[in-house]
């Protein structure tokens, strides 16, 4: 018997066959397993980009849903305040209406009936007035109109011109005031 250049033995009668290597049916069993993967590997991708796409259009209604109640809120966000304020112009426009059958004393008691009003309606809302009367002047809510000499404390509070106000904390408007300052020497 001959051998051949691939190491295969030939007889007489031409190649002989021979059984597959033990070699070819591990790489077909690998290849195999490596095509499942793939597909295993391509259905988790599938369910991710499903995934992603789910994700996505939920982001974006939460996106558009938070764009109308940001919208609503700038509309009727004045709804609460405006109806604290109806009671006391009704008692404005009562007090207008009544105003020249009426004599001073009963005008004054209005007055102070609708101020009251105004002032619960705006405590309602969180807004709260600034007094600094007596108190140490404080940049932050106060504005100094004038430095007059005292024998009170410097930087201290000798009067409030007109009165401030804060809603939940934050000045909204600072309480003007007049400010003690040393005498001269």
């Amino acid at each position: 018997m001959n051998t051949d250049e691939s190491g295969n033995r030939q007889g007489a009668g031409g190649p002989e066959k021979t059984a597959v290597p033990p070699e070819a049916g591990t790489q077909a069993a690998q290849l195999e397993k490596l095509q499942r993967t793939l597909e295993e590997a391509e259905e988790r991708a599938r369910g991710n980009w499903e995934q992603y796409l789910r994700a996505a259009a939920e982001l974006d209604n939460v996106r558009k849903r938070a764009q109308r109640d940001i919208e609503a809120a700038n509309r009727y966000g004045l709804e609460k305040f405006a109806l604290e304020l109806l009671p006391v112009r009704d008692s404005l426009e009562l007090a207008v209406q009544n105003a020249a059958a009426a004599d001073a004393q009963s005008l004054k008691q209005g007055q102070e009936a609708t101020l009251q009003l105004l002032t619960r309606a705006l405590e309602k809302l969180g807004v709260t007035l600034i007094n600094p009367a007596g108190e140490a002047f404080d940049p932050a809510r106060h504005e100094a109109m004038l430095a007059q000499e005292s024998p009170l404390a410097p930087n201290s509070v000798l009067s409030v011109l007109q009165m401030g106000y804060e809603l939940n904390g934050r000045v909204l408007r600072p309480a003007r005031v007049i400010v003690a300052k040393a005498p001269a020497a």
